[in-house]
């Protein structure tokens, strides 16, 4: 029996229709369902603002939504219903779905659970306006396979070290975490959308001219949309995860799985990949039981993000706060330097050029680059973490924060204060041939291997050979590193010494 007669489906981080907690609760509640995305303002807005109207993300997210509108629409008419498709909204959230759900005259919202502070903001005043209209609003976990306080020490705490929280993860796992929640079965009480086709709520999803953005080179990117791409990378990856523990860590090889933004969005179901990755796990595969780990740190940062929201703007370990950072002029020439790939050690801009042509960055560079902005440069992580937020396509707070702590030493579970990684030797072990640099950084591709990784080394003659003239095409490092280490260990003293 229906439990209401009319819902709401609030798609926000689960751009799919299959395996979807919120959605299989709606369609199991109620008699009709509507579907409705919104393209909040709250969050596009600020980056128009700072020029970033060519954002891949935005493009991902509404290339997704097209596949999710046409998704819907099927699935309604293989039950005989026409025009059941996405409502979609450019506007803010938190008025538009109060306002959506008293115009359609629903019951409840369903909507999965965002432990960002700034989502669960956003909710609380969804929550609000429902309630003062007396609409039920129900949440659901969709995003993580543990949340929130599922996972606790056995004194009741939150883990904050990630090996006895991994153990309690897979002690605690059992097949009710891995099961999908079904939505074809119950996709007969899709609601058909009202009105005429092209009226309000019945148009085709808006073009990002509509809503201020330019397209950019995500189309030329080996990265698919939506979740029929999502299930393309899954399969190419499931193909050669045997060997992901060996792969992942050099940048120039096809190693990676390449679904964080698919993760990240919603796009792929966590325990869909999850399930795979534990069960190869079991049967003795080294890639998958790495892949199961990564998987693992994902919901250790989300629940660190959701017990600790003072992470987002101050270090996890409060000592660590005492630790002064450059500032002033010299320090944001230092940041340009590293934010435009001209820092004068080849691995790092090469990453950082990565960034910049792609939107990605490969995992083993992400702390490269964090490590050297931090313990090289001396500036503080929170920069490097906004520059992360704002060009990453599988940018999330969670663990974008949580990476940017454990480069620092900051947070939970990091790397010791005193462990700096050395730019050149990283470079020497994971990109031996060069093969990522000289693809980045072409100025650099003709000066031979053991020169490639500290072109400052080279001799005149060398460098000539190469037609490289350092401070012109490329340029010199900006910090010695050993220089810089030293530095670094003094600025730390403040922790040591607490």
């Amino acid at each position: 029996m229906n439990r209401y007669d009319k819902g709401l489906m609030w798609f926000r981080r689960d751009l799919r229709a299959e395996d979807n907690a919120a959605l299989h609760h709606a369609l199991s509640a109620c008699r009709q369902v509507w579907c409705v995305f919104v393209f909040d303002t709250e969050i596009l807005d600020p980056l128009t603002a700072r020029g970033l109207t060519a954002d891949r993300r935005v493009e991902f997210i509404r290339e997704s939504v097209v596949e999710l509108d046409e998704r819907l629409r099927a699935l309604g008419r293989q039950h005989g219903h026409a025009h059941t498709g996405l409502i979609v909204r450019h506007a803010r959230a938190r008025e538009a779905i109060p306002a959506l759900a008293a115009r359609l005259g629903v019951q409840a919202v369903f909507a999965n659970h965002d432990d960002d502070p700034a989502a669960k903001a956003r909710d609380a005043q969804v929550f609000g306006g429902l309630a003062h209209a007396g609409i039920m609003f129900h949440g659901y976990k969709d995003h993580v396979i543990f949340e929130r306080r599922e996972l606790l020490t056995r004194a009741g705490g939150v883990f904050s070290v990630f090996t006895p929280y991994r153990k309690a993860w897979l002690n605690q796992l059992g097949g009710e975490h891995l099961r999908p929640w079904p939505v074809a079965p119950l996709a007969a009480a899709l609601a058909p959308l009202p009105g005429p086709v092209g009226g309000e709520w019945n148009s085709p999803v808006p073009r990002l001219s509509d809503l201020d953005f330019t397209p950019t080179n995500l189309s030329l990117l080996p990265l698919p949309c939506g979740s029929s791409g999502a299930q393309r990378l899954l399969a190419d990856f499931i193909d050669r995860i045997g060997h992901y523990h060996e792969a992942r860590d050099f940048p120039a090889v096809k190693g990676p799985s390449y679904l964080g933004a698919h993760l990240r969005f919603g796009t792929v179901s966590i325990r869909e990949v999850a399930s795979i990755a534990h069960r190869l796990h079991g049967q003795g595969i080294q890639g998958a039981s790495t892949w199961l780990d990564e998987l693992i740190w994902r919901d250790f940062f989300h629940q660190i993000l959701a017990n600790h929201p003072h992470v987002v703007s101050r270090a996890f370990k409060p000592a660590y706060d005492r630790v002064r950072f450059e500032h002033g002029r010299h320090a944001q020439a230092l940041f340009e330097a590293w934010r435009q790939g001209r820092t004068g050690y080849p691995l790092v801009d090469a990453a950082m050029a990565q960034l910049k042509q792609t939107g990605y960055m490969h995992n083993r560079l992400r702390m490269l680059v964090a490590s050297f902005l931090v313990k090289d440069l001396g500036l503080h992580w929170r920069w490097g973490e906004q520059h992360f937020a704002d060009h990453l396509i599988d940018y999330e707070l969670a663990s974008n924060n949580g990476g940017w702590q454990w480069a620092a030493s900051s947070g939970c579970d990091a790397q010791p204060w005193f462990r700096i990684f050395n730019p050149v030797t990283q470079s020497q072990r994971f990109d031996p041939q060069g093969k990522f640099i000289r693809r980045y950084l072409p100025a650099l591709a003709a000066l031979p291997d053991p020169l490639l990784h500290a072109p400052w080394r080279a001799s005149e003659v060398e460098l000539a050979a190469a037609g490289v003239t350092l401070g012109e095409c490329y340029p010199r490092p900006v910090v010695d590193h050993a220089e810089a280490r030293e530095r670094t260990l003094q600025r730390y003293a403040v922790v040591r010494l607490a």
